[in-house]
């Protein structure tokens, strides 16, 4: 089961183990361990770190790191892929609130499967969403 959907930078800082993951965002994520669910990752925010890792603003073996962590079975990240249901949900997310696609896109998919999203992003905590930092 999903708990959460965490965005990019949120997916990055704790696999690297990196201070600037938020308390409440870590607490979530031991307590899904704890639970045996997952938290997702969507497929934007891999395609993200190409461009992150192009400008570089995340390590050049971040996205190669992350596709190892979401291909062990023990640990708690999960793709979730981007399907129509999804883009449908977007329709929910106002630009005006979210104006970047991929947050945008990342938001939409904590509200297609009804789950907070793990996010330190401004935009997307101040925006009618459930978010968890």
């Amino acid at each position: 089961m999903l708990a959460a959907i965490a965005d990019t930078h949120t997916a990055i800082w704790y696999l690297f183990s990196d201070p600037r993951l938020g308390s409440g965002a870590s607490d979530c994520i031991d307590a899904t361990i704890a639970n045996g669910d997952h938290i997702g990752i969507s497929a934007i925010s891999l395609a993200e770190m190409i461009y992150l890792t192009e400008k570089k603003r995340i390590p050049a073996n971040a996205l190669e790191d992350l596709l190892a962590a979401i291909a062990d079975p023990k640990i708690v990240l999960q793709e979730v892929s981007l399907d129509a249901g999804i883009v449908v949900k977007m329709k929910q997310v106002p630009r005006e609130d979210v104006p970047d696609l991929p947050d945008r896109i990342i938001a939409a998919t904590a509200q297609f499967y009804d789950v907070p999203v793990l996010s330190r992003d401004r935009r997307i905590r101040s925006a009618a969403i459930k978010t968890v930092w």
